[in-house]
Parts: structure tokens; C-alpha cells; sequence
């Protein structure tokens, strides 16, 4: 039953398509979008069961479709991709490439948020810095409670 329908599916939406190149006429729409994102994987992948892939293939025209908005919006075509593409998760010589200055940015960012954490610390006066020992003119270092109640 779920082949029937995943069939029939196919196939409406074959019909539907015509030999439009996109569903709303010559520019993709999200509905485009969204068909191609489940019909693209079901025409290239290798599946054990190809029943459903081999009906999607008798249909040119959605065949057509697929190669069509792969070639537009994917040239490469699961080849290395062209040198202005995006690349994720690239070799560690492309961050150079991309921003010669990373390095040095993650580093300062890294101390500005140091020395705001320990600024707010101070200022906050959770962490405090008191001198120990005696003092040049023979005094003791008061606690801050006791400098307090003195003033």
C-alpha cells in the first residue's frame, strides 16, 4: 500500500509539473524546494529495494527536473566544488584562507572576556585584593568589615 501511494504520488506530481521547468512556471518556489529535497536523494541514492527509484526514472520529466536544479544550484555535482563555494568543515589551511587574522581574533576575544569577567569581579567586590604582612608605618591590614566600622 505505502508503494501504491508513494507511486501514485510520483506520478501526480509528474503530471502537475508538465513540461514546466518549475511547478509555478520558469523561477523555483518553495514549493520547488521542498520536492526537489526529497526527490533528489530517491533518484541518485543506491537503494536495496529499487521498485519506487525505477518509477521516479520512467518519469522524464521529473528526472529532468532534478538534473536541471542540481546543474543550476549544484555545478559540481558532488565533485570538489568550485573555489567561491562555501565549504564545511574544510582542511585546516582553508581558515587561513578565508580569515589570515583568526588566530589573533579568538585570542583577543579570549582576553576581553577575561579581563571583563575579572573587572566585574572586582568592581563587584566579590573577589578583593588585600595586602599581607605589615605595613610601612608599622599597621596592620584591616579587614574590611573593620575599615567600615571605623569610618
Amino acid at each position: 500500500q505505502l508503494y501504491r501511494d508513494a507511486r501514485e504520488c510520483l506520478t501526480l506530481l509528474s503530471q502537475r509539473l508538465g513540461s514546466q521547468k518549475f511547478f509555478f512556471g520558469d523561477s523555483p518556489a518553495s514549493l520547488d524546494a521542498f520536492v526537489f529535497s526529497r526527490l533528489a536523494p530517491l533518484l541518485k541514492a543506491k537503494l536495496p529495494n529499487g521498485k519506487l527509484q525505477q518509477h521516479l526514472k520512467s518519469l522524464q520529466n521529473l528526472c529532468n527536473y532534478c538534473t536541471s536544479i542540481l546543474s543550476l544550484y549544484f555545478p559540481w555535482d558532488g565533485g570538489d566544488p568550485p573555489a567561491g563555494a562555501p565549504r564545511a568543515g574544510g582542511a585546516e589551511g582553508s581558515d587561513t584562507e578565508e580569515d589570515p587574522h583568526k588566530r589573533r581574533n579568538q585570542l583577543l576575544s579570549v582576553l576581553v572576556g577575561l579581563v571583563a569577567m575579572l573587572g566585574y569581579a572586582f568592581l563587584s567586590g566579590i573577589v578583593s585584593i588585600q595586602r599581607g604582612g605589615v605595613g610601612p608605618a608599622g599597621r596592620q591590614p584591616i579587614a574590611l568589615e573593620e575599615e567600615e566600622e571605623e569610618e
